[in-house]
């Protein structure tokens, strides 16, 4: 399974490409869990405030100038940072895509100063919990109040080499 090569760019999560790509996202968690509203008052927050400079960043990556993927890195307490946002178009799944988003994603964290990553993902999306604990991501308890979630999951970021 190979991945074409992927041009990850910090982009404002409210500008185009990356609305569109959130907004993919949020959809399709929606008709996930039964019209889930990400922005409810017991949703932990991520929108542009919390992704975005300094403290955190969303990423965009195309293939071939086509916008297929994004992710966000948000900053938490004690040296730490979360996931986030983590969307790959239907039609550039299965091939490797996510893995390079959270590589990439985590490459970015460390670039940050971060030097532990949590995420979290819900019961329906087991695909996605098995990639985070195929990266290293173990299980952790509920660190963000997030009452969809079913895994919660914390990485040790060590340093790039070099």
């Amino acid at each position: 399974m190979s991945v074409t090569v992927i041009d990850f760019r910090a982009c404002p999560m409210d500008d185009e490409p990356a609305a569109s790509l959130a907004q993919a996202m949020r959809d399709e968690i929606a008709a996930m869990y039964d019209g889930l509203d990400l922005d409810g008052p017991q949703m932990p927050k991520a929108g542009p405030a919390e992704c975005g400079p300094p403290y955190g960043v969303f990423l965009v990556g195309f293939e071939d100038g086509t916008p297929t993927c994004c992710g966000a890195i948000k900053q938490l307490p004690g040296g730490a940072c979360e996931i986030k946002k983590m969307f790959v178009a239907e039609a550039a799944r299965g091939r490797g895509v996510a893995r390079a988003l959270l590589a990439e994603l985590e490459a970015r964290a460390r670039d940050l100063g971060y030097t532990i990553a949590r995420l979290d993902t819900g019961p329906k999306q087991a695909h996605a919990r098995r990639m985070y604990e195929n990266a290293g991501y173990e299980a952790i308890e509920n660190f963000n109040a997030n009452p969809v979630a079913t895994f919660f999951g914390e990485k040790r970021l060590t340093p790039a080499p070099g």
